[in-house]
């Protein structure tokens, strides 16, 4: 199927507000050693999280974050040394598994704010875009891999999505990484779609062209 793609605005973000919830923020300040958490008026508990927060060493508030949010992903050596490297590179972005590099920076991007830039700063990227069938109504929800193939034509090919995964971008072929690629997809009517991902793989720089055509083709599933 064609489509009519146009790129309506992009935005680089260094938080995605929405993420951090009040009980995540209450869950954390009682491991963060904060008395009567649940008992704090709702909107103070970010300004408290950071408050506790701070009486840890960087590297201890960075272990006690990520075992709260991916101790049943990762190991405690693991955590040890995710929370040492934080501190000097962007862990979020460098993560051999991708499927981790959202965790990672909502992670990475607590920290930082709360140590007042003592971690890198990492950045994300929230596309919102339309995507118009040429002939015919839209079938239904774009998936996050027809996203990204559809948006092919209109990156630059520096891009490092279509430096990593040409073939995937380019051709008939499947592309099961999209899913950790795109962090959140979100739309009301499938044709109008907001697109967030990291700045690592698409920064808005990225993006050469705001109107551009795309090709969807069925992925046939390798046998």
């Amino acid at each position: 199927m064609n489509y009519q793609i146009t790129i309506n605005r992009a935005n680089t973000v260094d938080e995605i507000e929405e993420y951090w919830t009040n009980e995540d923020y209450i869950k954390l300040l009682e491991k963060f050693d904060y008395p009567d958490a649940a008992d704090a008026d709702a909107s103070t508990l970010r300004e408290l999280l950071f408050m506790a927060i701070s009486d840890f060493e960087p590297k201890d508030a960075a272990a006690i974050i990520l075992e709260y949010k991916l101790s049943d992903h990762l190991n405690e050596g693991q955590i040890q040394q995710i929370s040492n490297d934080m501190l000097l590179d962007k862990v979020c972005e460098e993560y051999p598994e991708i499927g981790l590099h959202s965790i990672l920076f909502h992670t990475n991007q607590l920290l930082f704010k709360a140590f007042n830039g003592t971690f890198p700063n990492a950045k994300a990227t929230i596309i919102e875009c339309s995507f118009t069938p040429t002939e015919g109504e839209s079938e239904g929800e774009l998936t996050k891999e027809s996203i990204l193939k559809l948006l092919n034509n209109g990156l630059s090919g520096s891009n490092l999505i279509k430096r990593l995964f040409d073939l995937q971008m380019s051709e008939n072929a499947p592309f099961p990484e999209a899913e950790d690629i795109l962090w959140y997809v979100t739309t009301t009517d499938n044709v109008n779609y907001k697109v967030t991902t990291s700045e690592y793989w698409l920064s808005k720089e990225d993006i050469i062209a705001s109107d551009f055509e795309g090709v969807l083709e069925i992925v046939l599933d390798a046998e």
